[in-house]
């Protein structure tokens, strides 16, 4: 009950800022750690606690290779050391981008003399804003086995292997890099678990009074857009001012492709025709008459098609 005598209303949902641009900004500042965290321990299913952020030789000459990722050293509660790559983008390619950020992860952070068995296990976090690739599923999680040819077994590590590696490391998926993939644009939006409530939250940019996940309640305060300051909230209106011209210029791209694609298709069906006609002895008069072109179009297609 208020002051005045009144119940309060229903609380609102929080309204939040984009992801990536928080990934950009305030989720690198220490006192943000929470939230990482709280994302990261629902989907990895495991208590996770970040260390510190790294920054990578290459990320420092290229300030735009980091501009929506960010790696992580980060403990498991299992005591295991991984670096976590978090990766927030629209990219028609991105499947070989993880490929790339991973292998850049690893070559970065093995130290000159380091031993290969010394290597922690780099986990990708992707999450993705557009239809990548083709499933019905929303979150999707790879590892690397290797399977025998013959025999279909599967190879694991020797007891004498084993002891060469920290004891987290019981099978061989653990010395790998492994990937997880979140396609937010895929979530229909019915909330069964923790973990869609923060699939829910990075698709609406909004939490909903009754989530409880953790770490959720942190990002609604920290990441809330009324939060911002005025600088921050001139950045972030740039920054989605450039997200929508960006997407505007892809898409158009793509749709200017595609119609262009179509012309090219069909000037070589006509060309193939005009070939075939030509061979079968009707004469270009014929032909010209036929597909309505000029005749000079037909003698130049019949040349072009004759040196190639």
């Amino acid at each position: 009950m208020t002051a005045s005598g009144k119940f309060p209303g229903p609380m609102k949902a929080k309204k939040l800022i984009q992801f990536d641009w928080a990934m950009k900004t305030l989720l690198r500042r220490e006192e943000n750690f929470p939230i990482l965290e709280g994302l990261l321990s629902e989907l990895l299913r495991a208590d996770v606690k970040i260390q510190s952020l790294l920054e990578s030789e290459s990320n420092k000459k290229h300030a735009d290779d980091k501009s929506n990722r960010v790696d992580i050293f980060a403990l498991l509660d299992s005591k295991e050391k991984v670096i976590i790559e978090l990766q927030v983008d629209r990219e028609w390619d991105f499947l070989s981008r993880m490929l790339y950020g991973v292998s850049k992860v690893v070559v970065d952070h093995l130290k000159e003399g380091d031993r290969y068995g010394e290597i922690p296990r780099v986990i990708s976090v992707n999450i993705v804003y557009f239809n990548l690739g083709h499933g019905e599923d929303y979150i999707y999680h790879g590892t690397t086995e290797f399977k025998g040819i013959h025999k279909k077994d599967q190879l694991q590590l020797t007891k004498k292997e084993k002891k060469h590696y920290p004891s987290y490391v019981d099978h061989i998926a653990h010395i790998f890099p492994e990937y997880y993939i979140l396609k937010v644009s895929g979530f229909d939006l019915t909330v069964k678990d923790p973990l869609d409530e923060w699939i829910y939250a990075l698709k609406e940019s909004e939490i909903r009074p009754e989530f409880k996940a953790k770490g959720i309640r942190e990002a609604g305060r920290a990441l809330t857009i009324l939060n911002l300051s005025e600088k921050e909230q001139y950045a972030y209106d740039r920054y989605i001012n450039d997200v929508r011209i960006s997407r505007s210029t892809l898409e158009s791209s793509y749709s200017d492709g595609i119609e262009e694609g179509m012309a090219q298709g069909m000037a070589q069906e006509r060309a193939a025709i005009i070939e075939k006609m030509h061979r079968a002895g009707v004469s270009v008069q014929e032909i010209a008459r036929f597909l309505d072109l000029p005749q000079q179009q037909i003698e130049m297609i019949l040349k072009t098609k004759n040196h190639s």
